[in-house]
């Protein structure tokens, strides 16, 4: 190894610290990471302070225990105990997306549920999404991303009298990084903005550090979780695993990260199943990246090129809830060594 080799790996192992020596990022769980523990939202809010993260990222209704103003203002109160900060966030907000839930009424009257929680929880975002992959066929994804736009513009007054932002997500594999910034700015940058998320753009043939080269202007909050790709006969398999055991250089991301979006949260999402395979060379997969570019699916293959096949975990397991356990430590032990040299 010769001396500007030995620089490199230098620099790729040297821990994230600010001048002190302390963080230079506020941790968190994104409580996704949790889905099986079936939990009380004080049992998630005791469990991520034992982990001394600093953000507790409730990503859907479901894991803060409903909206109910005496619920949210017990998570507040046991949260600033922890000395704990809380995120919230929703599903799809899209009328027309195949994820969206009509029963729980208007997309406009679901944000404002949520906005009024935000304020009662005393989170300063909203995190939602437009769908999933799913809403790219038969498409235009353009039209979904439009039906979206003018939900929040028909709720930017009342967003800005909460004093909150609304931070969407680039969700299971629904938007490439244009669109996810078309839609931003189309709404309002004022009080739209992005939860940037390091595994779906695997899902959207995209490099995730071009996705958070695109989007880190908009970026309020984050998921974070590690990737494996790798080339099949069909085209390219994807699998999150956790943090250090993937291809698409986590640890660099995580120092773009924080670099390009000082002050937000970098909070773990941990999933861990089986590979989900992109079909690149079948002509009918293209239907739904119509505006696909070139250049940009060029640096997706030399991840794929780089990878080799993914089999160290068991896919299934008889106790999935302790598994989400270690999995999720794992990574945090692995961030937190990589962020500050713990």
């Amino acid at each position: 190894m010769n001396r500007r080799e030995f620089l490199a790996v230098a620099a790729a192992a040297a821990p994230l610290t600010a001048a002190g020596g302390k963080p230079n990022v506020k941790l968190g769980i994104d409580l996704f990471s949790l889905r099986a523990q079936n939990w009380t939202p004080l049992q998630y809010l005791d469990y991520c302070a034992e982990r001394k993260v600093q953000v507790v990222h409730f990503s859907e209704i479901r894991f803060i225990g409903g909206l109910a103003p005496e619920n949210l203002r017990a998570v507040r109160e046991h949260a600033a105990k922890l000395g704990l900060e809380v995120e919230i966030g929703m599903k799809s907000i899209c009328p027309t997306s195949k994820m969206f839930d009509p029963k729980e009424g208007t997309a406009e009257e679901q944000l404002g549920r949520m906005m009024e929680a935000a304020n009662i929880v005393g989170s300063p975002i909203v995190r939602a999404v437009l769908g999933s992959a799913d809403d790219r066929k038969p498409g235009p994804i353009e039209a979904r991303i439009e039906d979206t736009v003018k939900v929040l513009r028909n709720v930017r007054s009342k967003v800005l009298d909460h004093h909150v932002k609304i931070a969407i997500e680039n969700h299971a594999g629904d938007m490439q990084a244009r669109e996810l910034k078309m839609l931003v700015e189309e709404a309002g940058t004022d009080f739209v903005g992005v939860c940037l998320d390091s595994g779906n753009p695997l899902w959207t043939l995209e490099d995730p550090h071009l996705t958070l080269e695109v989007l880190h202007p908009y970026v309020l909050t984050s998921h974070l979780r590690d990737s494996a790709v790798w080339k099949v006969p069909q085209g390219a398999a994807v699998t999150w695993v956790q943090m250090g055991r993937g291809n698409v250089g986590i640890n660099s991301y995580v120092r773009k990260y924080i670099e390009l979006c000082p002050g937000r949260p970098l909070s773990l999402e941990s999933i861990l199943f089986g590979p989900r395979i992109l079909p690149y060379w079948d002509q009918a997969f293209w239907a739904a990246y119509g505006n696909a570019r070139a250049s940009e699916f060029v640096r997706y293959l030399k991840i794929a090129e780089s990878g080799k096949p993914y089999r160290n975990e068991p896919w299934e397991t008889k106790d999935e809830a302790q598994r989400e356990r270690e999995a999720l430590d794992e990574s945090l032990q692995y961030l937190k060594k990589l962020t500050s040299g713990a």
